[in-house]
């Protein structure tokens, strides 16, 4: 089951919130069996937390079998996904209406943002469910802890350290479209040594990307192949070094703008983190300096060109971090640190025709520099307030301070009441700034939110009910701004008389307002059942003839539901359906995407005590459907495999 803040226990008995400050690492595996959240930087006792909040962890992620993070994003309240085509195509994922680059996605720590994309976001296309063992979905502004581009929310993805001496799992399956995905991961813990590798390759024929409407009729392939690992060494009492790494290699095949073509891109990522924790005065003040990095290289092709090559861009961060994490009295703790972050990207579209020379490439670099500190305190029993500020530097934009404060109050007949307010910023990106539709004269994108909610657990927490409002106004909005017969200063690129076909602006202001409403069941021994809907109005509200006009590609309803049904022999059998009503695929509002149901059956049986058989079958109905306008989506599909875990 999901686990929205909702079925969850009290944990202010926990010793980690009293005697010992909490671990200052967003990658660390919870103290116990109860539900905390770690993308708040620290383990952090759910009923704790003011933000709104979905954790799935091991047992959600296997039992909703989905391939993709993104389909498990899908799933949880607030967030749409739009994508050109199946597998491996460019995919967004969007928290509560926000633009799809204003989410900072963290793997083990370590957060991943490609400088030299467009809006510096994360395309979701290559991120393969692999190792996950806990993804956590933080909603709304959350720049003062993990700072620019933090304005929709936080997705954490969290990979296990093994707790035995040898253990292992994998997952091994095939489908339609001549899909196949085969991944395992092996660790052990030896003395002060804990470690554990893991590997992934993905295989599939697709679909065409552009749909078959448009005259889309090849399949367009994709492979993938990944590996990730991470390493603990115990130095000495409360001393530690740990080392992380993910890489990912995905080839997918594209249409282009006429229709099908032999057009493919290949993308690379790499995310490493080396770091050093010190615990000192006995666990109170716990430490962590650490060094992360990611290189993305993008690179796409058409073989009908004399070069083939079409598109070359690479984007590489750098950042050195110290957190720290004190506990200050029982139901006090504070965390803190500074970040220092240095990108640089690289971008060029050579032509077609090898008799002319290869352009030189765009180039750019940004160092950012922050300052943070955040608090919670249990002010009286069961109330915990939370207050945040963060001081951050940028090279070229000067200081900017944020703050955010909240509070969560759980009352003792098992209603939680939550309410926070937040600040958040984003610099422009260096593709904004220095390609070739760059402006070097923009401004940071800023952003205010609030939002309060309520849970109620009824019946011995066998039934919860939560329902959260939000409200967030963005302004200074980065959009492309293309160049027409209207005579425009910025439509030439700087520095030269050569035109362009457009450039980067800040002209939007946007506004977007929501309802979140869970409900988690479990009946009797043998049925669980969730449910969650989104009402999410996010508009523009920038002057001129498109004020008011939905934001494009965000369904204003949004609903999920599923339920399990577990036999006595271990067996289960479970449902899905996904429902997202009406949108618009242009920020005019006059291309419209329309409303959309998939239901999904699944069911698993065991063949040991370590090994299931599983099989499931996506858009059972086999819905005719799209996110993106022009592009296809995956038909009714069929999927079976065997999952050990050891």
């Amino acid at each position: 089951m999901i686990r929205v803040l909702a079925p969850l226990p009290l944990l202010f008995s926990l010793p980690v919130f009293a005697q010992e400050a909490p671990a200052p690492d967003a990658a660390t595996a919870p103290a116990s069996d109860e539900v905390v959240v770690t993308a708040t930087r620290t383990p952090v006792a759910a009923d704790r937390v003011a933000a709104s909040i979905t954790v799935l962890d091991k047992e959600a992620i296997d039992q909703a079998q989905d391939l993709t993070v993104a389909g498990l994003l899908l799933r949880t309240p607030g967030v749409s996904l739009s994508s050109n085509g199946g597998f491996g195509t460019a995919t967004s994922v969007r928290i509560r209406g926000a633009e799809a680059d204003q989410t900072v996605v963290v793997i083990d720590g370590v957060k991943l943002n490609d400088p030299s994309s467009t809006g510096g976001g994360y395309n979701f296309a290559n991120l393969l469910v692999g190792d996950a063992s806990r993804i956590e979905v933080l909603r709304g502004v959350q720049s003062i802890l993990w700072g620019s581009q933090a304005i929709g929310g936080v997705v954490n993805v969290v990979t296990p350290l093994p707790q035995s001496d040898l253990e292992g799992s994998f997952d091994v399956e095939a489908g339609s479209r001549d899909t196949v995905s085969a991944r395992a991961a092996v660790g052990g813990k030896t003395g002060p040594l804990a470690w554990r590798v893991g590997g992934q390759t993905f295989t599939t024929d697709g679909v065409s990307a552009v749909a078959p409407d448009f005259g889309g009729r090849e399949a367009d392939g994709y492979t993938n192949q990944s590996a990730q690992g991470r390493a603990r060494l115990e130095l000495a009492t409360g001393v530690s070094a740990e080392v992380r790494g993910y890489y990912a290699n995905g080839r997918v095949e594209i249409d282009g703008f006429a229709g099908d073509s032999l057009e493919y891109s290949r993308n690379r990522e790499f995310v490493g983190y080396a770091g050093l924790n010190v615990d000192l005065l006995g666990g109170r003040l716990r430490n962590r300096f650490g060094y992360g990095y990611t290189d993305t290289n993008r690179d796409n092709y058409d073989p009908a060109r004399e070069r083939p090559k079409t598109f070359d861009a690479a984007g590489r961060n750098e950042r050195l971090e110290y957190q720290g994490s004190l506990a200050i009295a029982t139901g006090w703790n504070a965390v803190f640190g500074i970040e220092n972050e240095k990108s640089r990207f690289r971008s060029v579209s050579p032509s077609g025709a090898l008799s002319d020379p290869v352009p030189e490439p765009a180039r750019g670099k940004a160092e950012l520099t922050g300052v943070f500190g955040q608090i919670n305190g249990m002010v009286i029993d069961g109330l915990t307030l939370t207050a945040g500020l963060r001081q951050d530097n940028h090279n070229r934009y000067g200081s900017k301070t944020l703050f955010a404060g909240g509070g969560a109050w759980a009352l003792p007949w098992g209603t939680v009441v939550r309410a926070s307010y937040s600040e958040g910023f984003k610099a422009p990106t260096l593709y904004q700034l220095f390609s070739e539709y760059g402006n070097q004269a923009l401004n940071p994108e800023r952003a205010r939110s609030w939002e309060a909610g309520v849970e109620q657990r009824l019946f011995d927490r066998a039934v919860t009910l939560s329902a959260t409002y939000f409200e967030r106004r963005t302004r200074d909005l980065v959009e492309y701004i293309g160049c027409g017969a209207t005579p425009d200063p910025l439509c030439v690129i700087p520095g030269t008389d050569i035109a362009r076909w457009g450039y980067y602006d800040n002209i939007a202001r946007a506004f977007a307002r929501g309802v979140e409403a869970t409900v988690a069941a479990r009946l009797g021994s043998r049925v669980t059942a969730d449910a969650n809907y989104s009402w999410t109005e996010a508009e523009n509200r920038s002057t001129g003839s498109a004020y008011g006009n939905w934001l494009p590609r965000r369904p204003r309803h949004t609903a999920n539901a599923s339920a399990t049904y577990s036999l006595p022999s271990g067996a289960s059998l479970g449902a899905a359906l996904r429902w997202a009503g009406k949108s618009y695929d242009n920020a005019a509002n006059t291309t419209r995407l329309d409303d959309y149901t998939l239901v999904d059956v699944r069911g698993e049986v065991p063949l040991s005590p370590k090994v299931r058989l599983f099989a499931r079958v996506e858009n059972l109905f086999d819905e005719d459907y799209a996110t993106v306008y022009r592009y296809g989506t995956l038909g009714r599909s069929v999927y079976a495999g065997l999952r050990g875990r050891f």
